[in-house]
């Protein structure tokens, strides 16, 4: 297959796939070739499985010669952060407390997208444990950033974003805690979706924050990204927090695609360009404000004052969860176990596994959740959450969107942050504030600075992911930024 074919949107595959013109075992098998050709520089892949993807896609050409109703994925290979379960191949999580571990079962993510007719071709690298901003902490290997093999792809999904900017995959999927979706699409100039809270089942997902944690797309369009998101979205009877909404989503955000953005009003939070921006991130956010303006949107000044604490209320919420979460892996349930003379010695020994990073959050988690410390740092990291939220409500008042930067910068150097976890959190500036309050919230490629991606920040009111993708469509169809592809592209190869 022609290395223009595989580059095409998740959805002209599928029409191509449903008209006849290509099949779904050839789109496989350039995928398979493609990852075959380039992951051996961008380090993307922890497991692919060559042998299942194959036997999927078979089974969508079988299902169209018998004339059976396709999927709205049919045929598109997509990839999975290696934090989600798929039945039969490895779940790392990019640990060595979980490596040989094999999942015994599909998350409900994974039954809906084959349902869909999605063929799953291998699970992704990412930060060990989804801990991280860089995809450097990751215990098998690296990822770089298929923009340039120098500069880390984001975090903590980073193989996922990867896959897709490097033309491995259209689609992926990620986990987002505190911006783990859309920091790598910023950095990776994709499309990625961090759903409401509740939006998306997250069964079968390892845990790490589960107040926080939400599974999101990665794509190279938004119709693609919205597309995924009503495959993957509703109640599920088997995640307690999944939540039923009034509205069918079969087509409910596809249906906003082509709607007209006239009258949309856009909150604009002007402090986000003073807080660390690089001057190039804040031209394109400028550029895209005047953009969203020519096509009739009001554009209106709107502040989230809580917001600056946003990180200090992060960083003690979610070790606290993740040392709550992380206790069950202990080498008596899943992985290797470090046998030793004592019970308590096994433990210990199985647990220096864990990365450094790993280790530092759960720490922290444990400490803050400590008697003493529990009314110091947990509950007042919870009481600066709901003022978050109810910073967004006040903002909402004024505003159908809310509009910032999705990173301050664009892709930083490998190992340019690791020796500064501080410096490396702050990162994640742009993207905690929506976490912490349970919203949805979209990035878009929206520039260049330096030839590498920016992204664009919107979010919405809770369950409000139509109007997110109304507003991403009408800036992608009056811009080319999703068009500019990364340099992986350019070079060819196998595809």
């Amino acid at each position: 297959m022609s290395d223009a074919l595989h580059t095409q949107s998740a959805h002209a595959l599928r029409e191509r796939v449903a008209k006849g013109e290509t099949s779904a075992v050839e789109i496989a098998r350039a995928a398979l070739d493609t990852i075959h050709t380039r992951d051996a520089a961008v380090g993307a892949f922890l497991h692919v499985d060559g042998e299942g993807a194959l036997a999927q896609a078979a089974q969508v050409d079988r299902a169209r010669a018998a004339g059976e109703a396709l999927g709205p994925l049919a045929g598109v290979p997509i990839a999975m952060k290696d934090n989600l379960c798929v039945r039969g191949i490895p779940a790392t999580c990019a640990s060595k407390i979980l490596e040989g571990w094999i999942a015994p079962y599909d998350a409900t993510v994974v039954e809906r997208l084959r349902a869909a007719g999605a063929v799953i071709v291998g699970k992704t690298n990412m930060d060990e444990f989804a801990m991280g901003s860089s995809n450097e902490t990751s215990a098998y290997k690296l990822v770089h950033n298929p923009w340039d093999l120098s500069r880390a792809p984001g975090g903590s999904s980073g193989g996922s974003a990867a896959s897709v900017a490097a033309g491995m995959a259209p689609l992926s999927l990620g986990s987002d805690t505190g911006g783990s979706v859309r920091q790598p699409a910023a950095f990776c100039g994709l499309v990625a979706l961090k759903p409401t809270y509740g939006r998306v089942s997250r069964y079968g997902l390892i845990a790490f924050a589960s107040s926080l944690d939400q599974i999101g797309p990665f794509a190279r369009d938004v119709r693609d990204c919205a597309i995924v998101s009503e495959v993957i979205s509703g109640r599920d009877p088997r995640d307690a927090t999944s939540v039923d909404t009034v509205e069918t989503l079969a087509g409910t955000y596809t249906r906003e695609l082509e709607r007209d953005v006239k009258g949309l009003r856009v909150g604009v939070v002007r402090a986000s360009l003073a807080e660390g921006c690089e001057p190039g991130v804040v031209l394109a956010i400028e550029r895209s404000i005047d953009t969203l303006r020519s096509l009739g949107c009001e554009i209106v000044d709107v502040t989230l004052p809580t917001a600056e604490h946003a990180v200090s209320a992060y960083y003690i919420v979610a070790p606290a969860e993740c040392s709550s979460n992380l206790a069950r892996f202990d080498g008596m349930r899943f992985g290797p176990r470090v046998e030793s003379a004592s019970l308590e010695e096994t433990y210990g020994k199985t647990r220096a596994l864990f990365g450094k990073e790993v280790r530092r959050r759960i720490m922290l988690g444990t400490y803050v959740l400590s008697a003493g410390y529990y009314d110091a740092f947990y509950a007042q990291a919870q009481k600066a959450r709901t003022l978050i939220s109810r910073d967004y409500a006040a903002a909402f008042e004024r505003c159908d969107v809310v509009l910032t930067p999705t990173a301050p910068s664009v892709a930083f150097g490998l190992g340019a942050k690791t020796k500064n976890p501080l410096e490396m959190y702050l990162a994640d500036i742009f993207t905690l504030p929506p976490s912490l309050a349970g919203l949805p919230a979209i990035s878009v490629p929206c520039g260049l600075s330096e030839g590498l991606p920016v992204g664009l920040q919107l979010t919405a009111k809770a369950f409000d992911e139509a109007t997110l993708f109304r507003v991403a469509s009408a800036f992608e169809r009056a811009t080319d930024h999703h068009t500019h592809r990364a340099s992986m592209f350019a070079a060819g190869g196998a595809a």
